[in-house]
């Protein structure tokens, strides 16, 4: 019977929606196509197929490879056809296969191997990320690249220059482009932040960063032969000096990944062994700069609008690298965005281009730092100003005379909490009168992981370790992290933002007027009802977003007592 019209009978189809995936199908097959339009879930159709075609269905993840078997079966035969040599088992080789209908790959493999193969079903997605936890990213492609075969890549939106010389050859063989393509998909796909390239006295190390933790990403051992050539081409899409291997560079390549936009920011490091790449990957189409979206609780995002809507002051949001800062002022301009306002920030980089908003990038090199491009930018006529970050004393002043001739002004500082940011600014020089009379309000943040939804586990308070801290009285669960397919066995998917607002009052202007310390302001706003950082994660425990450990973890030093 024919698959379409097999799985009608089964009832898991309807005629009508087979007939809306013939119609959009294209060289798909009708099983792809009917997944595509959400007519079947991939899970459906293999147990369908599995009853059908007296195959085993099995769910990998609790599956052991016998590694030494898979060194006896080609990685481009594997990579090509998705299959997976699991175990020996009655004479034959169990392979997954997420494709029963691929006998070709089945009968190549049992070809080239003399193995008697028994094919079992799984996941295609699963089957793909097993493959390459074993074999590495790329695993196909080191195969390819001691044969020299040519493979298309991903698209980049700039143009490159060809003609390098021979300091390219290698960086500019099609089986290095497309080695260097797979990392960045795998990335884009794991939806990391970060990837990180470290040359290793014997070989090298690839580590991405998903959800604020760095996890080593697998790959073949082989990779460290070719690592020349894969910074050398990474140069080239950064448009990089390839020659230059004695001093710092970055760059900025822009790529199209699966139909989505993506810039990365790549910032190359001589090191002891050689140069260490990272990159940072900013995906546009996962961007949304939405207040509610970044989690901050009713009572601070009511206190931080208000905020907003002030004529003139500074507003200043700090964190570490990597806690949102970014994320919550752009929310906070496109929550303010209007025709009728003239919003212009400065930033190095620019991260994200947003309509109905004035960008410059800074170039130092040339003389337009922070400071320099605020001078400039008040001839402007701006009624909004954003600093993507106030560095010095002189950035500071400009900020500060900003405010005080009428701008709202918007940037980020480098503290680990509110209160400390009003000492930083008298630390870099400005007079303590002009921070006290200028400063509107602080927002310290943090992002927390997100405990996996599909797997988090309910525990009772008294069956935890609860932090002394923790408030009165315990809610009826608490939620753990446990680890499933969904979340890649982490037990975190995505993150949230934990806040800290200090909104100045007449007593923390007369403190800052004094030079109080930090602390001192900190014990005042904490008795005026700011809420901390701690106490804010302990809101996402309590409403089973996060975990004990988690909120510990990163507002680590911040105990209330």
């Amino acid at each position: 019977m024919e698959l379409g019209q097999l799985l009608v009978s089964n009832g898991l189809v309807t005629r009508e929606q087979l007939q809306q995936a013939r119609e959009t199908q294209g060289n798909t097959r009708i099983d792809q196509a009917l997944i595509k339009i959400g007519a079947v879930t991939e899970d459906a159709i293999l147990r369908t197929l599995s009853d059908e075609l007296g195959m085993r269905y099995i769910d990998l993840k609790n599956i052991e490879v016998d590694t030494e078997l898979l060194t006896k079966f080609p990685t481009s035969s594997i990579f090509r056809h998705t299959l997976l040599p699991l175990y020996r088992q009655n004479g034959h080789v169990v392979v997954a296969t997420g494709d029963p209908l691929n006998l070709e790959g089945l009968d190549e493999l049992s070809t080239v191997t003399g193995f008697k193969l028994e094919p079992v079903l799984t996941r295609s997605g699963e089957l793909g990320n097993r493959i390459n936890e074993l074999l590495g990213v790329g695993g196909d492609t080191i195969n390819q690249l001691v044969r020299r075969r040519t493979e298309e890549g991903i698209e980049l939106l700039e143009e490159i220059e060809e003609d390098f010389g021979e300091l390219a050859e290698g960086a500019q063989a099609p089986s290095v482009i497309r080695l260097v393509n797979e990392l960045l998909m795998e990335a884009v796909k794991q939806q990391t932040s970060d990837i990180h390239i470290e040359p290793q006295e014997n070989g090298l190390r690839v580590r991405y960063r998903m959800d604020g933790m760095l996890r080593i990403q697998p790959v073949p051992q082989e990779i460290g032969q070719f690592y020349s050539a894969i910074v050398t081409r990474l140069k080239i899409m950064s448009h990089l000096n390839i020659a230059e291997k004695r001093l710092p560079q970055d760059g900025r390549i822009k790529l199209r990944v699966s139909g989505r936009e993506v810039d990365v920011r790549v910032s190359i490091i001589p090191m002891l062994h050689g140069e260490g790449v990272v990159m940072r990957l900013l995906d546009k189409a996962r961007m949304k700069f939405d207040l509610k979206a970044v989690g901050m609780p009713p009572t601070c995002l009511k206190t931080f609008r208000e905020l907003l809507d002030l004529p003139h002051g500074i507003i200043l949001v700090t964190g570490p690298t990597g806690s949102g800062k970014s994320t919550t002022l752009y929310s906070a301009l496109n929550e303010i965005k209007d025709p009728a306002t003239k919003i212009i920030t400065v930033e190095d980089p620019v991260e994200y281009h947003m309509d109905g908003i004035s960008q410059i990038q800074v170039h130092s090199r040339i003389g337009l730092t922070f400071a320099a491009a605020l001078r400039s930018i008040l001839r402007h006529d701006p009624d909004v100003v954003l600093i993507g970050e106030i560095r010095d004393g002189e950035t500071a002043q400009s900020a500060i005379q900003a405010s005080l001739t009428g701008h709202m002004v918007f940037s980020t500082l480098h503290t680990n909490d509110a209160p400390s940011a009003f000492t930083r600014l008298v630390d870099m020089g400005v007079e303590p009168y002009l921070v006290a009379s200028t400063v509107e309000g602080v927002l310290a943040q943090r992002l927390v992981r997100r405990l996996c939804p599909h797997c988090k586990i309910a525990k009772k308070p008294s069956e935890v370790e609860m932090p002394v801290d923790f408030p009165l009285p315990y809610p009826e669960v608490v939620y753990e992290p446990n680890g499933c397919r969904e979340c890649r066995d982490t037990g975190f998917a995505g993150r949230i933002g934990v806040f800290e607002l200090l909104r100045t009052d007449p007593v923390i202007q007369r403190m800052c007027a004094e030079q109080k310390s930090s602390t001192e302001i900190r014990d005042y706003a904490l008795k005026a009802g700011m809420t901390t950082l701690r106490s804010s994660g302990w809101e996402q425990v309590m409403a089973g977003v996060t975990s004990i450990e988690e909120v510990v973890r990163i507002t680590r030093g911040d105990i209330v007592g």
